[in-house]
């Protein structure tokens, strides 16, 4: 089988663009009905977030269901009327492509499908808010049934329903409607707006995909646009490429929303058929179930928030370079989003969230009062020695050297611990966020390190360890993330 993660000059933003081709269905001659301007304008955000890889959804205008494929990704929750979490996957399949088209549009000539662009969408409980999270591509997780992969590969090994339940697993949150793009169209879309406006920090110079751009203010066409929201060719690779995403995104809703494309009936009715002409959804609703979710929602009240990272070097014990994601920042990232908090508040202080925290709590305890064994769980070479100086370093006593399990193939950290050693056992679980507790019949305390390679809080303690410190996770709306001209 094809290396799922092998690099092969990359995909869209959250499609498929094939170039020089015309994709979408002919426009009709006939007048479209007349719709209000607030029906027009929710109808070309729904897509302006299709044609770049991500969904907000409001009703379809000069298109109908029967445009809008179905695909089976085993959506069982049902249809809310108020809170939604959508997954949109970006699925790169270029069989169907020329010789000629291949070559002008550098996507190389592999055969079959994978997913390049994986995106969480969050639709507020009052529909007056979009918060999006790119999952990154290389982001090292547990695939169900296949285990430990880069999250992309999940599409590839069991398609839809296979990467559905990735990101739940990885999420924590109920995937209630699943949105599928293929990258066929985005390059229409693009020029039927005619172009978009992108702004570059640092000079990209991407030979494998023929494209140069020196640092600055550039307006792109569909192909030059496809290759920015492409291009790996950047210091951070694909979180820089999330970057670059979530700016077209922007650029296209604003270009979408402007009056120049909302009053010319021919020109929005060409943008959204070949928005929706390359989408595949399940529910198998043609999107009309989210007509109604959304009203008044301006660029403003759409948010990208980033995953936060423990390590964006990590490598796998294939040999792979993957992200690694801290795992409880994580975790409260979307349990906020889950909850409709907004982003950019601080989260409860520590005190006061305790009480409803289930994570182990410290006790009166101090670390140099605490022994215990640290043993590798894995393959990966001097991993109980890391850990045993990050221990020492904190104020534990770790004696000896660092052993290994029988068992090389364990997933998660853990603490295990015999009678009368649990509260010495939560004080070494709260200074490893994300270690778990596990009572065994043992005389001490053992940690069992994991593939999730989980680290000690970068802290000394001179007493019992401190909750970990709110932290407002990274967000920026789409009206700030619009490049000026």
């Amino acid at each position: 089988m094809r290396d799922p993660d092998e690099e092969d000059g990359g995909v869209l933003v959250g499609g498929d663009a094939y170039g020089g081709v015309k994709l979408t269905t002919p426009v009709r001659t006939r007048r479209p009905p007349r719709r209000s301007a607030k029906a027009r304008r929710r109808n070309v955000l729904v897509a302006g977030f299709l044609s770049t890889g991500v969904l907000l959804a409001t009703g379809v205008v000069w298109a109908t269901p029967r445009q809008i494929g179905t695909v089976d990704a085993g959506v069982t929750a049902p249809a809310s009327t108020g809170a939604e979490n959508i997954l949109l996957v970006g699925v790169d399949k270029r069989d169907d492509l020329t010789r000629q088209q291949q070559n002008r549009l550098k996507l190389g000539r592999e055969s079959g499908q994978r997913t390049d662009t994986m995106m969480v969408i969050h639709l507020s409980e009052d529909h007056s808010k979009v918060t999006v999270v790119s999952l990154p591509r290389d982001t090292w997780t547990t695939i169900p049934g296949k285990g430990e992969h880069k999250i992309n590969s999940a599409y590839q090994f069991g398609g839809p329903k296979l990467a559905k339940q990735t990101v739940e697993a990885a999420t924590g949150l109920e995937i209630n409607r699943y949105i599928e793009v293929n990258i066929l169209g985005f390059i229409d879309v693009v020029d039927s707006l005619g172009g978009v406006t992108v702004c570059t920090p640092v000079p990209i110079n991407d030979t494998k995909i023929a494209l140069s751009l020196p640092a600055g203010t550039h307006q792109l066409d569909g192909v030059r646009a496809l290759g920015y929201a492409r291009t790996r060719a950047t210091a951070r690779s694909d979180l820089d490429r999330i970057d670059r995403q979530q700016q077209v995104i922007s650029a296209l809703l604003n270009r979408a929303l402007s009056a120049d494309t909302l009053a010319n009936p021919a020109k929005l009715a060409s943008f959204i058929q070949s928005t929706l002409s390359t989408v595949k959804v399940d529910p198998d609703d043609g999107l009309l179930g989210l007509a109604t979710q959304m009203r008044d929602v301006s660029l403003s009240d759409v948010k990208f928030a980033e995953v936060p990272l423990a390590d964006v070097d990590f490598k796998a014990p294939t040999g792979e370079s993957a992200v690694l994601w801290d795992k409880q920042a994580a975790r409260d990232l979307f349990a906020r989003i889950d909850a409709d908090q907004d982003l950019t508040k601080p989260t409860p202080s520590a005190s006061a969230s305790a009480s409803a925290s289930a994570s182990p709590k410290p006790s009166a305890l101090t670390p140099d009062q605490i022994t215990l064994e640290v043993k590798n769980g894995t393959l990966i070479t001097g991993l109980a020695a890391r850990m045993k100086d990050d221990l020492v370093a904190y104020g534990f006593k770790v004696p000896g050297k660092p052993g290994n399990t029988s068992k090389k193939d364990y997933k998660q950290t853990f603490v295990r611990y015999g009678d009368g050693f649990e509260a010495q056992a939560k004080v070494v679980a709260a200074a490893i966020p994300g270690a778990e507790l596990r009572k065994v019949e043992l005389d001490g305390i053992e940690l069992i390190l994991g593939s999730d390679q989980l680290k000690v809080q970068q802290q000394k303690s001179t007493g019992a360890p401190t909750a970990r410190p709110s932290v407002t996770p990274t967000t920026k709306t789409a009206m700030e993330n619009i490049c000026k001209k």
